[in-house]
């Protein structure tokens, strides 16, 4: 019979550890006294049973879709995400949940429809989450949705100055409106597609500039991106290792990804 390890006999004495529990009991408990919101936004079980989802606070005893509609009226952040699923890979689920804490605009998940969720943590229900039968498909749309944003832009662009012109719109809030929708030109016309990869020809992620509005590509662990998403990339994107390994855990990659994209343009 071995010994058991000193480590173990000390941590099991230690009387550690000790955690704070996550979330609120039922509404009755937590505010006695006070009558249950009638806010549509509530949902009854939870107002029942208590809340103990791993959310905001400000979203406690709210229903999913109470939720994923306050998060589009916020506004998500614009940049959009693509996970290669052709091995069923466990990262997915992380890749999600990391696409919900940096509020993405979109996730869309490629190839079969059914992708491996335990990681995700129920996270996709605050989502917009898309399926597409191949990468290809997947960067075409995404291409035609800038293509209308761009056009819609240009249009904008075009009526403000016609009506400053003839004199129905105010100097003042032509330029003001001008300055918005010139902006939103800008942005569409530099919106790209963003292969993340250690590939010949990638630039590190340390010195690239994000643009605002981008897709951003993932693949599975091990493999990588396929061949078809490394040729639809605008550019190719890594990120500098400095250990013995040649990369990252697939799901640790997107979130370092995504975090670069919100030091660069998110409001904090």
């Amino acid at each position: 019979m071995h010994e058991p390890n000193p480590i173990d006999v000390a941590a099991k004495a230690s009387g550690e550890p000790s955690f704070r529990e996550v979330g609120v009991g039922p509404w009755e408990q937590e505010h006695p006294g006070e009558p249950r919101p009638d806010d549509a936004r509530y949902d009854v079980a939870l107002l029942d049973d208590g809340d103990r989802r791993n959310v905001l606070d400000r979203y406690r005893y709210w229903s999913v879709e109470a939720i994923r509609a306050d998060l589009d009226r916020r506004g998500r952040h614009p940049f959009e995400v693509a996970i290669e699923n052709w091995t069923h890979d466990f990262n997915i689920g992380s890749m999600v949940r990391t696409a919900n804490a940096f509020t993405a605009n979109r996730v869309h998940i490629v190839g079969p429809h059914k992708w491996n969720r335990k990681g995700a943590l129920m996270t996709e229900l605050y989502q917009h989450v898309v399926n597409h039968p191949s990468i290809q498909a997947c960067v075409d749309d995404w291409r035609r949705r800038i293509a209308e944003e761009r056009d819609e832009a240009h249009t904008r662009v075009d009526a403000i100055v016609e009506a400053r012109d003839a004199g129905v719109l105010a100097e003042p809030d032509a330029e003001r409106a001008l300055l918005y929708a010139r902006r939103d030109l800008r942005v569409a016309e530099g919106a790209k597609v963003i292969a993340m990869d250690i590939i010949d020809g990638a630039v590190p992620i340390e010195t690239y500039r994000f643009p605002e509005r981008c897709l951003l590509l993932f693949g599975a662990e091990g493999p990588g991106l396929s061949d078809k998403a490394l040729e639809l990339a605008d550019d190719v994107v890594y990120i500098s290792q400095f250990g013995s390994v040649r990369s990252i855990n697939a799901g640790a990659a997107a979130a370092v990804t995504m975090h670069a994209w919100i030091t660069q343009h998110a409001a904090v």
